[in-house]
């Protein structure tokens, strides 16, 4: 896919600021591919259901359909998480995080 605009490069060290802004980001991320996984689990179920019903058998193609959607929404999903995983972890230099581990660190005794 061709870039209309070149990647981000950080020059500068991560303050405070930008160091939760990366971490509110990273659990956002995390959120995001949780939704798809319970989405995904969701319409497995409703695909079951489907297959169930007797009274539903002039349907049970869109039990086939669901089951289908869910694995391409469960892959989707896990494309888009480690993609952005991906460009997170370049903003995350470890010479700028030392400072906050080492934080952390003293926190947590």
């Amino acid at each position: 896919m061709p870039k209309i605009v070149p990647d981000y490069k950080n020059r500068e060290k991560i303050i405070l600021r930008d160091f939760l802004a990366l971490e509110r980001t990273t659990l956002a991320n995390e959120r995001t591919l949780f939704a798809y996984i319970r989405t995904s689990l969701y319409l497995i179920l409703g695909g079951i259901a489907f297959l169930k019903m007797e009274s539903l058998q002039n349907i049970q193609w869109l039990a086939y359909l669901s089951f289908g959607i869910s694995f391409l929404m469960i892959i989707y999903g896990l494309i888009r998480y480690f993609k952005l995983k991906r460009k997170l972890q370049k903003f995350y230099d470890e010479d700028s995080m030392k400072p906050f581990e080492e934080e952390q660190k003293q926190d947590d005794e």
